[in-house]
């Protein structure tokens, strides 16, 4: 069966000609700097993301709390969303790994009131307080917004103002540029540091960057390798990602428009209540009518081909990517359709 799979950009297959490059990919070894597909890829990114370089990471989850790692002490305050991945889906990495305390802030659908972080950054050298060593944004969040750019610059400008750097989860960041119709730089100029998935929407198989400054990436290479993710013959893996960032980056504006396709024909549906308003990229979140089985519905998309998760926090969120089309929606549209009948 040829499966229509809406639980995540996670998902995605590698397009075939990422597949060739793979097989093609010159390589060397990373632990000692010399696999060329991946100081290209590295290269390519930095430039991309307006950093000074950039580290090849397995995953994105390594890639913030590698970033957490290396920017803070022990003992350090961290000042994050209540909501945002770092919190939520990081397993609570930051304590075991960093000894880093999360002050997290309650979010509006994903925005940071900058005056909300100004009052939580610690000030003065109390020998009863912790250092604020990092404030952590994301964008685009995983509710599926985007920050805004103003919202952004204010909060950089708090955080040059105490000399506190900040690092961005921009897992999606290229979807964030996207739906702002900007580069992605002009995201980034606003943060020290950067992490981007190479294997969501992108749909490279496996890895994420790491960007920003060349002495933070130097020390950031070391607790890489500290952490267990130094990478041998890479390439293979690089090779992939530098289409993902070449290619797949000038294509998710397909998705976004899938998205919305897919908000506008599920809000026509009686019962069906969708988030239109939070359709930035390429997720819709939507809530059931009682009188629909959660379970029975997954069930039945799975029954003709189509994976989703159930809900979450009392909503279902379908995620477009490369490989859905209008058809893949039409079809998922007409199961639920007959469910919530």
């Amino acid at each position: 069966m040829q499966w229509i799979d809406l639980r995540s950009d996670t998902v995605t297959q590698p397009t075939p000609a990422m597949r060739a490059a793979m097989a093609s990919a010159e390589v060397g070894d990373d632990v000692y700097g010399d696999d060329p597909t991946v100081i290209k890829l590295e290269h390519l990114a930095a430039q991309m993301l307006g950093k000074e370089t950039a580290l090849f990471v397995p995953t994105g989850v390594f890639g913030n709390q590698l970033a957490v790692f290396t920017h803070c002490r022990r003992g350090d305050e961290v000042i994050a969303g209540d909501d945002s991945h770092l919190v939520w889906h990081e397993n609570g990495a930051a304590a075991v790994i960093s000894g880093v305390q999360m002050r997290t802030i309650a979010s509006d659908r994903g925005v940071l009131p900058p005056k909300e972080i100004e009052a939580r950054i610690r000030v003065g050298e109390d020998i009863h307080i912790p250092r604020t060593g990092l404030i952590c944004l994301e964008n685009a969040h995983g509710n599926g917004r985007v920050i805004p750019l103003a919202t952004m610059a204010e909060t950089a400008a708090i955080a040059r103002r105490h000399s506190i750097p900040i690092h961005l989860d921009g897992a999606r960041v290229f979807n964030a540029a996207t739906h702002l119709n900007c580069d992605v730089k002009e995201i980034t100029q606003h943060v020290d540091t950067v992490m981007c998935c190479l294997s969501k929407g992108l749909a490279a198989p496996v890895g994420s960057i790491l960007a920003g400054p060349a002495d933070f990436i130097k020390r950031a290479r070391y607790n890489r390798k500290l952490l267990g993710g130094g990478w041998r013959q890479a390439g293979v893996l690089a090779a992939p990602g530098i289409l993902a960032l070449t290619e797949m980056t000038k294509r998710l504006g397909e998705d976004h428009a899938n998205a919305r396709y897919l908000a506008d024909r599920l809000a026509a549906i009686p019962g069906i209540t969708v988030d239109s308003d939070d359709v930035h990229i390429n997720m819709v979140w939507f809530a059931l009518p009682e009188s629909v089985d959660a379970d029975q519905l997954t069930a039945a998309l799975a029954a003709v081909g189509i994976r989703a998760n159930g809900p979450y926090g009392g909503k279902m969120r379908l995620v477009t990517h490369w490989q859905v089309d209008r058809n893949a929606i039409d079809r998922t549209v007409a199961v639920i359709q007959n469910a919530s009948a």
